[in-house]
């Protein structure tokens, strides 16, 4: 296997691992066995543990940003909710992960923080064509993404039967929130 290759295998299991447990609970000698190599030999592609869990943490935001696509077929407002319902799914779906990415617990290191910022910088940048926002904007934009995430947040530590809005509800009021903002803003 190729060093890149045995990367990928080695972030791949990361991630798998991510899903059931929060990363810095992640146990390198079960990677490395997973892998079929030495826990030594993992310190060869990533020199340290923070090494490695920052490789996860980049392919976990890179991940976020595929699967939060929209169609490019569809028209722009269609593709800012269908961005919006795709974050929030996300959100709800790996919530204890993304509060650790966004409050920088996964790994004490401050370039955790540069994936949720690369994160909220390409949903930013989809709104924006999508939208045709004028550059000027493009900051009330990234700062909706921020109320956005925070309103996905709350929403999805509340039970589902128990949600006081439904997910489409929530869609179409981050949006409204979304174009409320650029109505006032300069």
């Amino acid at each position: 296997m190729s060093a890149d290759d045995r990367r990928r295998q080695l972030v791949g299991i990361g991630l798998a691992k991510i899903v059931e447990k929060p990363i810095q609970d992640l146990s390198l000698d079960d990677i490395a066995a997973e892998a079929g190599i030495s826990r030594g030999l993992l310190f060869h592609y990533f020199p340290t543990k923070t090494d490695f869990y920052l490789a996860c943490i980049a392919a976990a935001g890179r991940r976020m940003l595929r699967t939060t696509a929209p169609d490019p077929d569809l028209p722009g407002e269609a593709q800012v909710e269908e961005i919006t319902r795709l974050m929030v799914e996300q959100i709800e779906r790996r919530r204890d992960f993304y509060l650790a990415l966004v409050h920088g617990h996964a790994v004490a290191d401050p370039r955790a923080s540069e994936v949720m910022d690369s994160v909220r910088d390409g949903s930013t940048d989809r709104v924006v064509l999508a939208l045709g926002v004028p550059g000027s904007q493009r900051d009330v934009v990234r700062a909706w993404w921020a109320y956005t995430e925070d309103r996905a947040l709350t929403w999805s530590a509340v039970p589902t039967g128990e949600r006081p809005v439904s997910l489409e509800g929530l869609v179409a009021e981050c949006v409204a929130a979304l174009h409320a903002l650029l109505r006032i803003s300069p």
